[in-house]
């Protein structure tokens, strides 16, 4: 029998996986002209142009494991970094062993070499340096990573089932499931959401400046609200203290989870689950993208629901009826639809009146998740 996990059950913290820890000292921190310095103006750069917290964090961190290891090489200013340096710092990331002994993937690679290039190219923009060297770095090619890490509709059940609900943590935990597999809304679009974004009657949900900042209004199945109108009845109450700011799924203190906090909670359930896979919160978001497609729903309304503006660079929609998305939503979703699938499913195509996605399409929709998950596995970034 998987155990059943509740209040009580919280695991250690686990020590950040990157290739290295900050310097206990930051070298040259006194020269205006340091790597350290110049990334410093970066991020205030980035903050004064509305960048995501998430993404200016991700890039620090990337920028201060390059500043370290070009300290160790007696590079310090920027002025000193040249093509060739970092054709190095490519070789070093290949070359690289993580402490299991495996080499980084393809996609953590590029994931440490991307922030270079934005970083040298407003070096260059604003005059700091002479030239790009960052320009005509060639990245690493991507090839198809399997198998993805996707549940079956029994494996995602079992999962589902793992809080405890003789406990109220377990109740939480349950409807904070059952929203990722409906919606497979990102970790910090599901941290965000507020009690008033959800609209019971029409069975949607608002997600406020999801990633790139952007508003969306998104199904989301009728057991998913039975379990969140659970939650808000019998649990949410007791937890909300002091100023009530509206946060959907608080923590024991009232207070909004943690990114850390919420993956720990889903991986938990998932190893709990005895399913013998690995994974977090995106496992439900692609779980929830690849069931749909297997059962017929257009590429571009998972687009939609997802969040994607495009895939390989061609914009597939500009915009999709709210209420064909929910009727493709009841049709295609595995988690039990109010009306038979076979009606859902005709009244979807009638209102979306097109063919369901072809197998390029889908593929780029899969790889694309790919690439999130593996972003989100790097730094904790949201995905």
């Amino acid at each position: 029998m998987p155990r059943k996990r509740g209040l009580g059950t919280k695991k250690p913290r686990k020590q950040h996986k990157g290739m290295y820890h900050p310097p206990s000292q930051v070298v040259g921190g006194h020269d205006p002209e340091s790597i350290w310095n110049h990334m410093l103006r970066f991020s205030r750069w980035q903050i004064e142009r509305s960048y995501s917290p998430y993404t200016i964090e991700a890039r620090e961190r990337t920028l201060m494991v390059f500043a370290a290891w070009a300290a160790e090489r007696g590079l310090i200013r920027v002025q000193e970094i040249t093509r060739p340096i970092l054709e190095r710092w490519q070789r070093h990331l290949f070359l690289y062993r993580k402490l299991d002994g495996e080499p980084l993937a393809t996609r953590s690679q590029i994931a440490h070499i991307h922030p270079l290039k934005a970083f040298f190219r407003w070096l260059a923009r604003e005059n700091h340096i002479l030239y790009n060297p960052a320009s005509d770095l060639v990245m690493p090619r991507i090839g198809r990573r399997l198998p993805r890490n996707v549940m079956t509709i029994a494996e995602a059940e079992k999962v589902l089932s793992q809080p405890n609900l003789e406990l109220a943590m377990g109740v939480r935990d349950r409807a904070m499931l059952e929203v990722l597999y409906s919606t497979g809304i990102r970790r910090m679009e599901l941290i965000h959401l507020n009690i008033y974004d959800l609209d019971m009657a029409r069975g949607v949900v608002m997600v406020r400046e999801g990633k790139g900042k952007k508003d969306r209004v998104i199904p989301i199945g009728a057991r998913a609200l039975q379990w969140i109108d659970k939650y808000v009845a019998d649990v949410r109450p007791d937890l909300a203290c002091g100023a009530d700011d509206g946060t959907l799924f608080l923590s024991t203190f009232g207070q909004p989870l943690g990114a850390d906090r919420l993956a720990e909670i889903v991986r938990e359930c998932v190893n709990d689950s005895g399913i013998g896979k690995r994974g977090s919160c995106h496992m439900f978001r692609h779980t929830m993208a690849t069931l749909m497609l297997e059962n017929g729903a257009d590429v571009r309304f998972i687009q939609a629901m997802l969040g994607h503006a495009d895939l390989k660079t061609t914009e597939l929609y500009t915009q999709v009826s709210i209420k064909a998305l929910k009727a493709v939503h009841t049709a295609t979703h595995p988690a039990k639809p109010i009306r038979s699938r076979l009606a859902a499913h005709a009244d979807a195509q009638h209102i979306a009146g097109s063919a369901p996605a072809g197998d390029d399409e889908a593929e780029a929709l899969l790889a694309l998740l790919d690439a999130e998950a593996e972003g989100e596995e790097i730094w904790g970034e949201d995905a």
